[in-house]
């Protein structure tokens, strides 16, 4: 239930109404408090400075209708200008960036001041009144306070379009849509992976003995003896769609009252359908269909991926926007040059720690589920394995692809991210060699030789 709960959060807080639809009751609310006090505060309170006051009903309403009618209008030009905007961004940098866009908190606050400054402005305006022996409201009022607030209003709201014009060229602008997703990249990989050992090496290894022998990265520790059934019961997926939340503490809780250790097959980012097996638990005999049930709650699935849990959407992001910079239609090698700045920078930090835990343990430090969270080496192949065949044909790029490879070495901890780091840059050079020659696939192989051992 809590993973449903954080899903809906996340698809209310970053859809484009919700901010623009808590302005709006915001801005009634201050209404309904302004107009109060002007019914409280004698009229001259304030003093007899004619800037405070309309005095006359009807100076209040042409100022009210003045400034709820631009402003109405207004806000449908900003939705034009921003759906527009996003039109263009999709089509031109890629389909999936379309929900940077409108999750975009600079458009939403806009359109909401404009809308709240509009339901204002029309609840003053209705609480003016003339007055005289023929009016069934009483005697004249004129809200001086709220008029006032409408003023305010309309001067900031004038702030906000201009900050809009800003805003609008700046947020399309490719070195800014890349820095965007590339500083995203990084906060994820800062909260994924940690600077310092998560835990002892004797805790770690504590809890290594907790795993079962069907579990462990040995591949003859779980092997089944004469075809019989596994050790483990396989839960399958009761739902369609991009898996978006794992939710921890309820996956601790569903194991720990079965006091089985489940292992989550899948990742965030991969589409599950009926019947995928999305956990193994063990032992088989304490699995019953509640547990499943238990289990997959603390799941959420939805019909796009979600960069929440998903780093591997990011670095999708980053290739494809590189990717289509590359394609022979744009064939723009610089803007695909910004993408690989920021995929070194992201597999840089990546080396510089350690890797995600794998292993979720309770209060008592008892193992209870494990999470596959990926390493070095597969990061690089999603990052930059997955570029190769786009960077391979340009050598503007391609230069750029190996001189990148080469300044992630000094940020790797361990041989292996180093050697990982050298294959990639030896299947770049290959590959070059197949649809590059001359002075291109020399410059190729001559920024190669400088990461890469002689042979």
């Amino acid at each position: 239930m809590r993973a449903l709960i954080q899903q809906y959060y996340e698809r209310i807080s970053a859809s484009y109404w919700f901010i623009p639809s808590i302005m709006a009751i915001a801005a009634a609310i201050l209404a309904f408090i302004l107009i109060e006090l002007d019914s409280r505060v004698p009229a001259d309170a304030l003093g007899n400075s004619p800037f405070l006051y309309a005095t006359q009903p009807d100076g209040a309403r042409a100022i009210l209708s003045a400034i709820g009618g631009s402003m109405i209008g207004v806000a449908g030009t900003v939705f034009s200008v921003t759906m527009a905007a996003v039109v263009f961004a999709s089509g031109s940098f890629g389909p999936r960036l379309l929900t940077n866009f409108m999750n975009d908190r600079g458009n939403q606050v806009t359109l909401g001041v404009f809308v709240a400054t509009f339901v204002y402005s029309m609840l003053v305006l209705r609480s003016v009144r003339d007055g005289g022996e023929e009016s069934v409201y009483g005697q004249m009022f004129v809200p001086n306070l709220a008029i006032f607030g409408a003023i305010v209003l309309a001067i900031f709201s004038i702030g906000v379009l201009i900050y809009f014009i800003h805003h609008v060229p700046s947020n399309i602008h490719i070195s800014n849509v890349i820095a965007g997703i590339g500083q995203g990249l990084l906060k994820r990989i800062e909260a994924e992976f940690s600077a310092e050992a998560v835990r002892s090496d004797q805790a770690e290894e504590a809890i290594r003995w907790q795993v079962p022998a069907c579990f462990r990265d040995d591949p003859d520790a779980g092997k089944i003896v004469d075809d019989g059934p596994p050790p483990y019961a396989e839960i399958g997926s009761d739902r369609v769609g991009y898996l978006q939340i794992v939710d921890r503490e309820s996956l601790i809780d569903a194991a720990r009252k079965d006091e089985v250790v489940v292992r989550l097959t899948c990742r965030p980012g991969v589409f599950v359908h009926q019947g995928r097996t999305l956990f193994q638990a063990w032992p088989a005999e304490r699995v019953d269909e509640a547990t499943g049930e238990r289990l997959l709650s603390a799941l959420a699935a939805g019909n796009s991926r979600s960069p929440r849990q998903d780093i591997n959407f990011l670095f999708d992001e980053l290739v494809e926007i590189a990717g289509r910079a590359l394609s022979p239609g744009v064939n723009d090698p610089y803007t695909a040059i910004t993408c690989l700045d920021w995929l070194k920078a992201a597999m840089a930090a990546i080396a510089a720690r350690h890797p995600g835990d794998p292993f979720v343990v309770d209060g008592d430090g008892k193992l209870r589920a494990i999470i596959d969270a990926g390493g070095f080496p597969e990061y690089l192949e999603i990052a930059f394995g997955h570029l190769r065949q786009y960077a391979a044909s340009d050598m503007i790029a391609g230069e750029h692809f190996i001189n990148s490879l080469g300044e992630i070495l000094p940020a790797c901890r361990t041989s292996a991210q180093r050697e990982a780091v050298r294959r990639q840059a030896t299947r770049f050079v290959e590959l070059s060699r197949e649809v590059l020659s001359g002075a291109s696939l020399a410059t190729i192989e001559t920024a190669a030789a400088r990461i890469l051992p002689e042979r």
